[in-house]
């Protein structure tokens, strides 16, 4: 039961962590719910195996189904979240949210009903083993083809051997169950590292000390408050809650404290923005990489991740831009120099590089020569969001309602899109010269 706790305990803590560094990338929310469903696989297949209490009664039936459903869900979100990793993905992942979700839980459904994956087999594991597997291993080659570096290989390393364990469960091979779960438990881990390298790589970011410090703090909640009901004789079920709610509070603190920060000042926004900008410029810190990348397109990339996160503060923190020698001169003739003050430098120079891009007359345009400063004046310093579901132009007034027009009416998103690329590679252009002067 102790062992168990504990790799619960760090399979749900790598869970949250994959989920939360790769906020707004939707593989990552899939890798990381994926990864808290199988630790919720664990403890339930623990339960199952009659390692509670004894003074409980389990219905060991019923725990073999929710462990089925358990099992066989991460499968499907792990396919999914290996889908966002490809490059144009678009008509596999409809084909996978549309085609292969609703077959795969009418799959893990028929499983159920015929009395779980533990009731002995059935010809449904077969079914539900084609169902899962083959798209896992389908995946790989265009993973393959997709992906360099570390991250890249790892992640096709984790496919082949989830979809090899995942076959080895479902198909009839006399193998333990506790040494199949154990092995697509080290899968487990290698696909939330893995999604996590290519989370911290797209936003330029560093991942190794921002990790550990995390993993730490989950280790910690573990021993501090699963020990205390481990040390019982005879541990209650209750144990996994325990340990769940713990590493949830403290890997989870800061979203918890954006929550608790609206119950507290309902009234003051301004408090609460300047709270949630410090926590996240700490928080920030760690994830920040030294140096700043010689490599143009590596350049032009940060540059376009920092314009698009414009009014984020937090996240110019950790932008390695905020390295940059213009930057230091500027704080320092500021006599500045935290954190911080190094996002606000940022996001100073960034403006002036979006003005630099204007023409001369006129309040607003929409010739040739006003393209490139529109898509980065108006979505990033301007805020303008007019391709969300229900934006309108009621509110605004001047150049803000005559470009949402001209956006809506002229300029189709993926028309923005490349236009904003080639924008950001003229801004970063512009970093590059300031940045020699």
């Amino acid at each position: 039961m102790v062992f168990a706790a504990i790799v619960f305990g760090l399979t749900w803590w790598l869970g949250l962590y994959v989920v939360l560094r790769g906020a707004g990338q939707p593989g990552a929310r899939l890798a990381g719910a994926g990864i808290a469903v199988y630790a919720l696989a664990l403890a339930v297949d623990t339960l199952r195996v009659g390692q509670a209490a004894d003074a409980v009664v389990l219905d060991k039936v019923l725990l073999g189904r929710v462990e089925s459903v358990l099992v066989g869900l991460p499968l499907l979100l792990w396919t999914g979240a290996c889908l966002r990793l490809l490059p144009d993905a678009g008509p596999l992942e409809r084909l996978w949210r549309f085609g292969l979700v609703p077959l795969g839980l009418a799959g893990i459904t028929a499983v159920v009903a015929t009395g779980g994956l533990f009731e002995g087999w059935h010809p449904a594991h077969a079914v539900l083993a084609l169902v899962l597997v083959l798209p896992l291993i389908a995946v790989v080659v265009p993973l393959m083809r997709a992906r360099r570096g570390a991250a890249g290989w790892l992640a096709v390393v984790a496919t082949l051997f989830a979809a090899l364990g995942a076959a080895l469960f479902l198909l009839p091979t006399g193998l333990p169950e506790w040494l199949v779960l154990a092995g697509l438990a080290v899968d487990v881990v290698m696909l939330g590292v893995a999604m996590s390298m290519s989370s911290a790589f797209m936003a330029g970011e560093s991942l190794w000390r921002d990790m550990f410090r995390s993993l730490l703090g989950a280790l910690g909640a573990v021993v501090v408050f699963g020990g205390q009901v481990l040390v019982s004789p005879s541990p209650p079920p209750v144990v996994f809650g325990v340990i769940a709610a713990a590493v949830t509070v403290l890997t989870l603190a800061d979203p918890l404290h954006r929550l608790l920060d609206r119950v507290a000042f309902p009234k003051d926004a301004g408090l609460r923005r300047e709270r949630a900008e410090l926590r996240d410029a700490a928080a920030a810190l760690p994830r920040l990489a030294e140096g700043v990348p010689m490599d143009d397109e590596e350049f032009v990339r940060l540059t376009r991740r920092a314009l698009a996160a414009y009014g984020d503060l937090a996240k110019l923190t950790s932008s390695p831009l905020v390295n940059l020698p213009l930057i230091d001169r500027r704080v320092k003739e500021r006599g500045a120099g935290q954190p911080l003050d190094r996002a606000a430098e940022l996001k100073s120079v960034l403006l002036e590089s979006i003005n630099r891009l204007r023409p001369r007359e006129g309040e607003f345009g929409t010739s040739e020569e006003w393209r490139y400063f529109n898509v980065l004046y108006f979505p990033y310093v301007a805020g303008l969001r007019p391709y969300r579901r229900g934006a309108t132009h009621h509110g605004l007034a001047g150049a803000d309602r005559r470009a949402f027009e001209w956006f809506t009416t002229q300029v189709p998103e993926r028309t923005l899109y490349n236009w904003q690329k080639t924008a950001a590679k003229l801004v970063a252009d512009d970093l590059r010269r300031a940045d020699w002067q």
